[in-house]
């Protein structure tokens, strides 16, 4: 057994524990600091590896002071990207390793591939104009989601006629060169993410599902087990194919 800490420990913190045990790996440690547990040395108790599923105000801190541990980070904080460079260059520093991404769960970064694909076929078509929306449960503290902003990322670089990703309420006419992506917040919804594309016509819509996020703390645990015999800096799309 390899040895993890889980760091914020809230649903998915709770679900990675309930999961690790079938991956291979030893919880020597729970950072929760409502119990009073920070990221130092005393509390990691000789962790390799770090899950870390906290807010994006404190995730960036995280990864740091593990990364000065000697410790390895597998961050599902989403919501941070606009430090991602500095914490490169911490990965480097200290030669250590990080995984990172807008979304752990392997069904998502294969509906990324379904929707890139998609707006490459689109780009043959000018009858047909392109949305996304986006639902998730009333806790969540991003909107957008990072998921969100990587499926509107992937638009954009793959439909020649779209400039521009509009996130808030348009009070206007929208632009031919903008995508509207919307959200939605509410309930206990484990998350939704519907890509369109409609025309005088008729309508495609893709969509991707989340049951639960049992497929989140799964994906990380795997990514964990990838990130023990690495160095460097990932991104977790990247790496699903070896997964």
């Amino acid at each position: 057994m390899r040895k993890l800490a889980i760091i914020g420990y809230g649903q998915m913190g709770k679900l990675v524990d309930e999961l690790a045990g079938d991956y291979g790996f030893e919880i020597v440690s729970r950072i929760d600091p409502q119990k009073g547990t920070e990221v130092c040395a005393g509390d990691m108790n000789g962790a390799e590896i770090a899950i870390e599923f906290t807010e994006p105000g404190a995730a960036v801190n995280n990864i740091r002071k593990c990364l000065e541990l000697g410790i390895k980070v597998v961050c599902g904080t989403t919501g941070w990207n606009d430090k991602l460079e500095e914490i490169i260059k911490e990965v480097t520093k200290h030669k250590g390793a990080l995984v990172y991404g807008s979304n752990f769960s392997p069904g998502m970064n294969l509906f990324y591939k379904i929707v890139e694909s998609a707006a490459e076929i689109m780009n043959h078509s000018e009858d047909y104009d392109v949305y996304g929306y986006e639902l998730h449960h009333r806790h969540k503290k991003d909107s957008p989601s990072g998921t969100a902003k990587q499926l509107a990322q992937i638009l954009l670089s793959k439909l020649k006629n779209k400039e521009q990703v509009v996130y808030e309420c348009l009070e206007r006419k929208r632009t031919d060169k903008e995508i509207h992506f919307a959200s939605v917040r509410g309930g206990e919804i484990p998350g939704e993410h519907i890509i369109g594309f409609d025309s005088a016509f008729d309508s495609i819509e893709l969509k991707h599902v989340a049951r639960n996020r049992k497929g989140l703390a799964a994906g990380a645990l795997q990514a964990a087990w990838f990130l023990l015999s690495r160095q460097g800096c990932y991104n977790f799309r990247d790496i699903l194919g070896e997964l």
